[in-house]
Order: structure tokens, then sequence, then C-alpha cells
């Protein structure tokens, strides 16, 4: 059993402001389902992407980079294509040992910390689909929110502070999916929130692990960047936005 209270108290500490009750009406909307679990869809895909990236960006050689990018591919083509069946994804898996480039006292650790969440990501991509097909929802392409976005366009242009300004934004967007699950798992179909309960875990430990290895890497206090970035994802999710997502701010109406 999760214990909710215990398991948010950190974050609740970290994110600057809680989810504004304007989000949880329309979210709570039955006409509000489909959206909803089909951008926490492609959210749980991008979440893999992001921490893919991150890995073959600064961690690992081309040969491990090369098979990283194989894994996701089945997974992006069902999801931006519509190709292949989503019942036999869950088969395709990572078969091939990653190597940390040389020279990076930190690639072993971004690398364990992120191949476990991308493993984790990629799982939970599987349950919302087994999720929306017990709701007889199907699958079909949606754009992004303002969120992610939104936060990864104050990422500095210069390393190694565009890496750590990118873990910091990780931290926020695990920090509030959490978050956001725990907020409207009560109100949900039980089925389905004690699903978002479940979620809370991992998706708290992937929170504090882009904050650990932001604070890894940065060697040095990042406490101004955490604060910058804190008001940075607060201003979204509490200014009125139009388009309702997962991620969204309060909703207005066109």
């Amino acid at each position: 059993m999760v214990n909710t209270e215990v398991l948010l108290e950190p974050i609740k500490g970290f994110l600057r402001c809680e989810t504004p009750d304007g989000w949880l009406t329309q979210a709570k909307k039955p006409e509000s389902l489909t959206v909803l679990l089909t951008d926490h869809l492609v959210c749980e895909l991008k979440a893999a992407q992001s921490a893919m990236f991150l890995i073959r960006r600064y961690a690992v050689d081309a040969e491990s980079s090369e098979a990283l990018l194989e894994w996701l591919k089945p997974y992006e083509a069902f999801t931006y294509r519509k190709e292949g069946d989503w019942r036999e994804l869950e088969k395709f898996k990572l078969n091939k040992s990653i190597i940390a480039k040389s020279g990076k006292p930190y690639s072993q650790s971004l690398i364990d910390k992120m191949v476990l969440l991308i493993k984790e990501e990629l799982h939970h991509f599987y349950q919302v689909l087994e999720i929306m097909d017990t709701y007889h929802i199907q699958y079909d392409t949606i754009h992004s929110s303002r969120y992610a976005k939104g936060l990864l366009k104050h990422v500095k242009n210069h390393e190694p502070d565009a890496l750590i300004d990118k873990l910091i934004c990780g931290a926020y967007i695990e920090a509030r999916s959490c978050e956001r699950f725990a907020k409207i798992a009560p109100f949900l179909d039980k089925p389905l929130g004690d699903f978002y309960i479940s979620l809370l875990r991992s998706e708290a430990r992937h929170y504090q692990d882009y904050l650990t290895l932001a604070e890894e890497i940065a060697g040095k206090d990042i406490t101004n960047r955490i604060t910058y970035f804190a008001e940075v994802e607060a201003d979204l999710i509490l200014s009125p936005d139009t388009d309702f997502k997962f991620h969204s701010g309060v909703p207005v109406s066109r």
C-alpha cells in the first residue's frame, strides 16, 4: 500500500504550487477522460525519449546509442504513425549492454538511473494502452501541450549548465506528474484511480533521480537554478490555458 501523504511530502515542498482547482474540475468531467488518457500515454513516451536523449547525448558510445534508438522505435512507430499492434509492444526490450563513455565521471550514474526510468515509462505506456482498451478509447494522435517546451526554453545553451538545467526540468515534470496523479485519482473510477496511485512511487523516485543527478554533476549548490525553474513551472501551471492536457494550466475557453 502506498502511503501517499509521506510520499508526496517532499514533492509538495519541491513544487511551488499545487494543481489549481480549475484544472481538477475539468479533469473530473467524463468528457475529459479521452484526452487525459491519450495525453498521459504520449507523456510516458516523451519521458522515455527525454531520458534516452540524455543518455545518448552525454553518456554512451555510438554503438550503445544505436541500440537505445532501436529499443524505442516500435513505440514511436505506434505513437506517431499508428504502425503495429500495441499488444506486441512489451516484447521489445533493450537487448544490449550499454557502454559508458570514458572520461565522464557521471556517465554510469546517468545510464543506471535513466535506463531504469525508460523501462518504467515504457511499461507505464503499455499499461495506459490497456486502460484505454478497457474504456474502449481508441488511440488517436494528439499534439503536445505547452508545458515541457515552456520549461525547456529556459535551459542554458552551454555545458555543463545545459545538462544540469535539463535534469532540473526533468525533476519538475516528474514531480508534477506525481502530484497530479494523486490529485485526480480519488475522482476517477476505482480501477483507473488505483492505477494512478500505483504510479506514485516510481514517479517520485524519477523526480529524485533527476534532482540527484543534477546536484552530482554540478558539484556545487544549484539552489538558485532549482528556484528559478520552480517559478517557471508554477507560472505554467497557474496561468490560463486554452489547451486542456495532463500538464496544462488553468483551463479557459477559447
